[in-house]
């Protein structure tokens, strides 16, 4: 009978406690994260606490669930950082990148796992051993582009390296994009996630392998002259190559690889409306325009205006392009040769440009995004060379629920879910997820809302 009492009592005491996620972040690109994670905290009987500096961001999304709570945080306030994550079970950071660290130093203190859908930085990579010795998983690069583009290309290389097959090139092109019926400006697009990665997208060059050799390109040069891929149904779009590719070489296990290069997709005119950008020194985030009044007085002082031409005019000459081209129509629809006032000009270009670009590029309640994700991948399979496509096309609902918020979101969610389901093992240590263990379920998963891949082999 007392056996039976203690049995009662433990069981009492498993229901009194609520496993708990902690989602720091409640941006454009949580949305259908929080949504997932809603339904899946009423299922199982869970907690979710949203976190994020703005309360009415939070509301909006957890629309009075009884399984969620709204937190708001000053992420950088450490009291109220770490009382939160004491609580949860798992964090999942929707933090902008250089913040990570903060959530993966208290999460390493006090024993959580942590799923982010940023870039490894050198400071999370750092934690690595720690992390390894504490028992804990820190999965990064758990999103779109860096995420679903790993979990989808290991799935293809490890299916054709099980034929015994060698890989000869890996080509991975991905770009957040504006859907056909929503595309209404000249620059072809429109922000469906962090605005100021737009800007900040190239800064650091690019390096990648194609036939062998090395290639390196710097930022001045990386939007100019682009190569285009096909998309069937959408036509041509353009790629720049993104970041570093080499330093996924050892991770994907590719050894016989001659070519391998990871890039962005863009509308070609948007590719050649920001080499503009970048040639006029409007990117630049170490310069000071606090002399500029207006947008025409910056440009001219940026390119060295001095003669009687008009700006139109002089601009197209500074970029040895005639004053006729598309080029130039896209920068005056940006208002770029107006006399308009720049609000608190004491600033970097690149800050101006981004205020700029978040008032044209807005998009409305009703605009649909478009995100595309395509794998090409060249092997010989007993001397005979394949080349095999692997496309993913997401078209979002509106503005709210976008493609770019599903494709990042979800990922992690499910991830996240699994996680505390206890349907996953956990590798431990700082990854991204490129181990059959992680990739498979969340890609089995992700097919049933609508994130898949079509392949095509020649």
């Amino acid at each position: 009978m007392n056996y039976f009492f203690v049995i009662l009592r433990d069981f009492e005491k498993k229901l009194l406690y609520m496993l708990t996620i902690l989602v720091a972040g409640a941006g454009k690109s949580s949305t259908c994260l929080i949504q997932y994670l809603l339904y899946h905290v009423a299922k199982h009987k869970w907690n979710l606490i949203v976190a994020d500096g703005d309360l009415q961001a939070i509301e909006d999304k957890i629309n009075g669930n009884k399984f969620a709570q709204a937190a708001p945080l000053d992420i950088t306030n450490t009291q109220e950082r770490q009382k939160l994550v004491k609580q949860a079970d798992l964090v999942v950071s929707l933090m902008p990148p250089h913040l990570h660290i903060l959530l993966a130093k208290d999460c390493l203190q006090f024993k959580k796992n942590l799923i982010t859908s940023s870039y490894i930085s050198p400071e999370m990579r750092e934690l690595d051993g720690a992390v390894k010795d504490a028992g804990l998983m820190f999965m990064c690069e758990m999103g779109l582009d860096p995420g679903i583009d790993h979990m989808t290309a290991n799935q293809i290389i490890h299916s054709i390296q099980r034929v015994a097959s060698s890989i000869i090139s890996f080509k991975s092109y991905c770009g957040g994009l504006i859907a056909p019926e929503s595309d209404d400006n000249p620059w072809h697009y429109k922000f469906s996630w962090n605005p100021r990665n737009i800007i900040l997208a190239g800064k650091d060059g690019a390096h990648y392998l194609n036939n062998g050799k090395e290639v390196n390109i710097p930022y001045a040069e990386l939007f100019a002259n682009n190569k285009k891929i096909k998309v069937d149904g959408y036509g041509s779009y353009a790629y720049y190559a993104n970041r570093d590719s080499l330093k996924y070489l050892d991770i994907y296990e590719v050894p016989e690889v001659k070519t391998f290069l990871r890039a962005t997709l863009r509308h070609p005119d948007f590719c050649k409306g920001w080499d503009a950008l970048i040639k006029l020194g409007l990117t630049e985030q170490e310069d000071n325009n606090r002399e500029h009044k207006t947008l025409a007085a910056w440009l001219k002082d940026k390119t060295h205006y001095n003669n009687g031409v008009s700006l139109p005019e002089h601009t197209a000459n500074v970029l040895s392009i005639n004053k006729d081209e598309q080029v130039i129509s896209m920068l005056k629809w940006l208002g770029l040769f107006e006399d308009e006032i720049i609000m608190n000009p004491d600033r970097s270009s690149a800050d101006i440009l981004l205020d700029l670009l978040l008032d044209k590029w807005q998009m409305k309640e009703e605009d649909k995004d478009l995100v595309i994700m395509q794998h090409e991948v060249e092997y010989l399979h007993r001397d005979t060379k394949i080349s095999l496509t692997s496309t993913m096309i997401v078209e979002g609902e509106d503005s709210k629920y976008s493609a770019m918020a599903k494709t990042v979101g979800l990922p992690m969610g499910v991830l996240a879910k699994m996680v505390l389901a206890n349907r996953v093992t956990l590798p431990v240590g700082v990854h991204i997820p490129n181990m059959t263990s992680i990739y498979r379920p969340v890609l089995n998963e992700l097919k049933h809302h609508g994130i898949s891949f079509e392949e095509t082999v020649a």
